[in-house]
């Protein structure tokens, strides 16, 4: 379960994408419609970091990176770093399975990677809420 999309020489299409994700499918593109309308941001298929992560959707503003989405089977995962304070901000709005990613986050810096993995609404809407901080509070018109 949970199988990425990994044959490197068959380049996904979004909609091809949405499909594996099975029935998380309207929440896949619920998040990637609402990264876009909302803040703007650049979508691009990407393979970006080899066979174990898959292709994935990139999302960019202002040319950095905001997060990279990864369809898997029956779910995807949210792929983002954050600085401690930006997770801070946010943890105690969290759920706990949100909570347990932060907690055992991957370190860098002052902050860490997260591969939060989306099942289901209250999953979703956790993701926004990191997301939102990492997108800051101004939009991109």
């Amino acid at each position: 379960m949970y199988e990425r999309m990994l044959n490197k020489s068959d380049v996904p299409t979004v909609g091809t994408m949405t499909t594996y994700c099975g029935g998380t499918a309207t929440l896949f593109t619920e998040l990637n419609e609402w990264l876009s309308t909302e803040y703007g941001t650049a979508q691009t298929i990407v393979f970006p970091y080899g066979n174990s992560y898959g292709w994935g959707i990139s999302h960019k503003r202002k040319g950095k990176l905001v997060c990279n989405v990864f369809p898997e089977s029956g779910a995807f995962a949210v792929m983002l770093r954050m600085s401690d304070s930006q997770f801070a901000s946010v943890y105690d709005q969290l759920g706990d399975d949100a909570k347990n990613y932060i907690d055992n986050k991957y370190p860098c810096n002052d902050g860490g990677w997260i591969h939060y993995r989306v099942t289901d609404k209250e999953q979703l809407a956790d993701a926004q809420t990191m997301l939102a901080v990492k997108c800051g509070s101004v939009k991109e018109k």
